[in-house]
């Protein structure tokens, strides 16, 4: 009686503390218009080092996004993509016309396999849109969920600087 006693509370136990384990799939709830309105666009004129940042054209300014587009250096913040392992998010740098650079400002880094997976596919996905000046890359094999979420910030900030328009 006493081996079926401790059994089952051992069991209940081991459930307790598998259920109570916190993983990284949890979803934020974001739809895509909040995504595509989270996009923040920074822009640097000329080659000041001051920039001025907010969701788009100051609408007391009487300023248009072509201002923003015809600007020689713009900085936009993608929309934060919600991945099956946490968000992704990315920021591009627009200068004289060309995609110049791309940094992940958010991405799936709470487990061990986050981050072994991402701090080899994030390098890999930047080289391949800075080759291609597009979010049309191919990914990287093993890191499709990050891939499939950068590319969709990426789009979202490459659309609210209203590039390759």
């Amino acid at each position: 009686m006493r081996r079926i006693a401790l059994a089952a509370i051992s069991t209940l136990a081991a459930l307790i503390a598998l259920f109570s384990y916190p993983t990284s799939t949890g979803q934020s709830g974001t739809t895509a218009a909040e995504a595509v309105s989270a996009a923040k666009v920074v822009t640097q004129p000329g080659t000041s080092s001051s920039s001025t940042t907010g969701q788009g054209p100051d609408p007391a300014s009487g300023s248009t996004g072509a201002t923003a587009a015809a600007a020689s250096s713009v900085t936009v913040d993608g929309a934060v993509e919600t991945t099956r392992y946490g968000p992704m998010q990315v920021e591009v740098v627009i200068t004289g016309g060309r995609i110049t650079d791309v940094s992940a400002l958010q991405y799936p880094n709470t487990g061990r396999e986050d981050i072994t997976i991402n701090s080899g596919a994030i390098p890999l996905l930047k080289a391949q849109v800075l080759k291609a000046q597009s979010s049309k890359i191919d990914g990287v094999s093993g890191a499709t969920f990050t891939s499939d979420g950068y590319v969709s910030s990426l789009q979202s900030a490459l659309d609210a600087a209203g590039f390759g328009q």
